[in-house]
């Protein structure tokens, strides 16, 4: 049997009329939101997993709030593993509303990227300025109220507190307060805080030479079970000559420390026959060796440190000048920093052969002489050496700290970071820390406070196992 003809169950003025009042009452009594939807990055294709994504947009609409008593969900959960907020929130939203200020700014983006434009979907976010916190949609409601009129008119967004996890931000809306939103998630995450040089400056030396000298030592035993660097003992240099010394630079094997090489600090002067070297302390036994002795030819007897420089994050490389004949053997040598990333000293490990004149003493600059600029919030920077891209998330250009989020790869210490956006160029000294922070998640304060009163972390505490 047919409807009665005479009364349409919602004629569109009617429609027309019920929207228009929604949306006046969401105006009059909703909250102003920013809906910021998720856009995919990288998505793995074999179950259909969302690799990564990036939140680069928002806009502002009105929204009434559903939880009239406060915050839905469990609440505040503390259990033995930790604390955490299960906070919920449910909005209204205008149906047309969405439609008409929302979707054509998505609509042009590709299905790939944005997957539905015509209507909020689950895993955008929403900004509540009342508890300025960040919400994450978990299930949109599209039939509630039901069919009034034959129609539905809003939506109704069921949200749980948004657990950051290196997602890429960007608030770029210039319609909206972006500076707010941008602060709740600054230091959220995944946190790399690379302490950079701003300053550097090439460390110079120069080089003495003598006949008589140690040119190298040739480890022949590399001992074991070492806990400590040995002492290397040089047997003395005749009357008027000048004693050589020599350090042990040390290893570890498969848990097992040896010695990996002896360096010469000093190659001496004067000897006229073999010394004599041995290896003592360090915990070891069985280190041995012996050594190279020239006595007809010149080469190099120490390096003295005339500029120190600054700005090392790792060991520079040290070359010396040929002999001046074109004949003999050119000399080698290591640098050795401080941690401060200034040049200590210049050890030999090959002494050369055939020098006429003073060789020249070059170590290496730095990675970068002057940093420049400044970083700015979510730009991308990339390392020279390592490759390594991240997203800004603070720079403090007092201290040189920049903190970075959403890593791919591993800086490294002697990469000059570059910014995709304010083209600022420091090098990177140390890795000062990496570690997950999260606002809403105080497992290790919570584990710190509670070991203060009882410490489980080595044995039973009231036993005797």
């Amino acid at each position: 049997m047919a409807l009665n003809p005479f009364f349409l169950q919602g004629s569109p003025g009617e429609q027309r009329l019920i929207q228009e009042l929604i949306n006046e009452q969401l105006k009059i009594y909703g909250v102003e939101v920013y809906y910021i939807p998720r856009k995919f990055v990288r998505r793995e294709t074999i179950i259909e997993e969302i690799s990564a994504s990036k939140f680069d947009d928002n806009f502002g609409i009105e929204a009434y709030v559903s939880n009239y008593e406060g915050y839905a969900g469990s609440g505040d959960i503390l259990t033995k593993f930790g604390m955490s907020l299960r906070d919920e929130l449910s909005l209204i939203i205008s149906k047309e509303r969405f439609e008409d200020f929302i979707s054509p700014f998505l609509e042009p983006l590709p299905d790939s990227e944005i997957g539905v434009s015509s209507r909020p979907k689950e895993g955008d976010l929403i900004y509540f300025p009342l508890g300025k916190r960040l919400f994450e949609v978990k299930f949109v409601e599209h039939e509630k109220p039901f069919y009034q009129l034959g129609k539905t008119y809003v939506y109704e967004l069921q949200c749980e507190l948004f657990e950051y996890e290196d997602e890429m931000g960007g608030w770029n809306n210039t319609n909206t307060t972006t500076e707010e939103i941008d602060s709740l998630l600054e230091d959220r995450g995944y946190i790399t805080s690379l302490q950079l040089f701003s300053v550097g400056s090439q460390a110079t030396g120069t080089a003495t030479t003598s006949t008589g000298y140690v040119r190298r030592v040739i480890l022949t035993n590399d001992g074991s079970g070492y806990t400590s660097v040995p002492t290397v003992s040089i047997s003395t240099a005749p009357s008027g000559g000048k004693n050589a010394t020599a350090v042990a630079i040390t290893t570890s094997i498969n848990g097992v420390y040896s010695v990996k090489e002896i360096l010469l600090s000093c190659t001496g002067a004067g000897y006229t026959s073999v010394p004599t070297i041995t290896i003592t302390g360090g915990g070891g036994v069985g280190a041995a060796a012996t050594c190279d002795f020239v006595t007809s030819y010149v080469g190099i007897t120490s390096i003295q440190i005339t500029n120190v420089g600054s700005g090392y994050p790792t060991i520079p490389a040290a070359t010396f000048s040929s002999p001046q004949l074109g004949i003999g053997i050119t000399a080698t040598g290591v640098v050795a920093i401080s941690t401060t990333g200034t040049v200590t000293r210049v050890l030999i490990s090959d002494a050369g052969i055939g020098y006429t004149q003073t060789p020249t003493v070059t170590i290496a600059p730095p990675p970068i002489i002057t940093g420049i600029g400044t970083f700015t919030f979510n730009e991308i920077v990339t390392g020279s050496e390592s490759g390594a891209q991240a997203r800004v998330k603070s720079w403090d250009s007092d201290t040189n700290i920049l903190k970075v989020g959403t890593t791919n790869g591993d800086f490294i210490a002697g990469d000059i970071v570059v910014g995709s956006d304010s083209s600022a160029s420091y090098s990177v000294f140390y890795i000062s820390s990496a570690k997950f922070t999260d606002k809403y998640e105080q497992n290790d304060e919570i584990e710190e406070e509670a070991d203060l009163i009882v410490d489980f972390s080595e044995s039973n505490p009231f036993g005797n196992y």
